[in-house]
């Protein structure tokens, strides 16, 4: 039989008190700390000028100044909840799903606007998503 060494993963750490960040929750942090930079100046262009996206007919049509609201306090809340989880703070994972879903929601939202944007940002948003949330299952050695 083979055995799982047995690794702490998160919280207090392993005996010495370190804390271990795990590679998915690093991925995350680091998508995290990529896509919100990426919001924020998509919503700076949507504040600064109004002419840059156009669509129209659509059911979500917002002012695009309010897009760009949107996209930069999403990008705020991306970037706060990739320090969390960088930092291995407990609220870091939460805050990061949370912001994450609403990304994607409002990405896929600004799809007429701007489609070759929006759908790599979902795309990250996806990946940000599954990394955050997989379940790290470790079998006891003994058992």
């Amino acid at each position: 039989m083979t055995t799982v060494p047995n690794r702490t993963g998160r919280g207090n750490g392993g005996p010495d008190g370190s804390a271990m960040i795990t590679g998915a929750s690093s991925f995350a942090g680091i998508l995290m700390m990529l896509s919100g930079p990426l919001s924020i100046l998509m919503g700076a262009a949507g504040i600064a000028e109004d002419t840059l996206f156009a669509a129209s007919r659509y059911a979500y049509r917002f002012d695009l100044t309010a897009w760009g609201w949107i996209h930069l306090v999403i990008g705020v809340l991306l970037v706060i909840a990739g320090l969390g989880v960088l930092t291995d703070r407990s609220w870091g994972r939460g805050l990061g799903v949370a912001v994450a879903v609403i990304s994607l929601i409002t990405q896929f939202m600004f799809v007429p606007y701007y489609p070759l944007w929006s759908i790599p940002m979902m795309t990250l948003d996806v990946l940000i998503l599954f990394a955050l949330t997989r379940v790290h299952v470790e079998a006891s050695g003994g058992r």
